[in-house]
């Protein structure tokens, strides 16, 4: 009997310390939904994965937020620590008005320079999609001491990946009035942002119309359009800092995988080969697919940023 009763004990003790030793090694994976004072600002972020291991900060584009990032962070968070904030004017973060708040890249840029100091990231890698190129690369070339590797997805650095679809933009920011904002007033419309998902996409059946939807809901809250035209108008301010930011990639020479969408008609393939140029090491693995490729490719991105990261020793 009391050799039945130690070994038991000796059962449920076991028991006891394999859980416990589970409950101190699992990790929650799952996402978070935050938000955090910037400036007087409500900036909201999305956070997944261990604090510990090698940070990603993903930079979202127009004309979404960091929602075109959801699976991809589900697909990482075991491996990586993700933080994926939303700009100000955009998803769930503050939007002033543009008498409130200066919408410039410039200002865009410093408003995620403060965002990073206030969330104590000391070492990053730069995950940039579509407006995100702007906003990253300027953060990039001013701290560089910041940059573990670059990630590029359907974001622009070069002249040669300026698609023949962004002329209507081009047009606007030359000379904005009455008749060359009409089309771009297309571009905030849903069959705009639709177009943005589906054109170029492998299977456009693989397209969640959820994600298109979301973001024409905060497209047409009152006073976004205005919010959207003034950073449109500033776009221009972009191509002059090429050449700064091509100097900082030959200078550092950041590791950098490309992995854009190949079908995309904003930000073309022949920019994403540019990068060659200046980052003769960089990785340039293109997705079939279009302008946000995640929503097709999310899968295979995350195994081209896992071996990617793995390969150059950031893990």
């Amino acid at each position: 009997m009391k050799k039945a009763v130690l070994t038991l004990v000796m059962v449920l003790s076991t028991v006891i310390a394999q859980s416990q030793i589970k409950k101190v090694t699992s990790i929650d994976n799952s996402i978070s939904y935050k938000t955090i004072k910037v400036n007087n600002l409500d900036i909201f972020y999305r956070e997944a994965g261990n604090p510990s291991k090698p940070t990603l900060l993903l930079l979202h584009g127009f004309p979404s937020s960091s929602r075109m990032y959801e699976n991809l962070i589900k697909d990482l968070a075991s491996n990586y620590h993700l933080i994926a904030p939303d700009y100000p004017g955009f998803g769930q973060s503050s939007a002033p008005k543009p008498s409130e708040y200066v919408y410039t890249f410039d200002n865009l840029a410093t408003t995620v320079n403060h965002f990073i100091d206030l969330m104590g990231l000391k070492k990053i890698t730069l995950y940039l999609q579509d407006y995100g190129g702007p906003v990253g690369f300027r953060i990039a070339s001013q701290r560089p001491e910041l940059i573990q590797a670059l990630i590029v997805q359907n974001a622009n650095a070069y002249n040669e990946g300026l698609g023949e679809a962004l002329m209507p933009l081009v047009a606007y920011i030359q000379n904005p009035n009455e008749e060359t904002v009409k089309p771009v007033n297309g571009f905030l419309t849903i069959d705009g942002t639709k177009w943005q998902y589906t054109d170029g996409a492998e299977n456009v059946n693989k397209i969640n119309p959820d994600s298109y939807i979301t973001d024409q809901y905060y497209l047409d809250r009152p006073g976004n359009k205005d919010i959207q035209l003034t950073l449109i108008r500033n776009y221009g301010s972009n191509l002059p800092l090429y050449d700064t930011w091509q100097a900082y990639f030959r200078k550092y020479q950041p590791k950098t995988l490309v992995i854009s969408g190949k079908n995309d008609k904003l930000f073309t393939a022949p920019g994403a080969e540019a990068f060659k140029k200046d980052l003769p090491n960089a990785q340039i693995s293109l997705l079939n697919g279009g302008h946000f490729v995640l929503e097709e490719k999310h899968t295979e991105a995350a195994k081209l940023i896992k071996d990617f990261l793995s390969k150059n020793n950031i893990k």
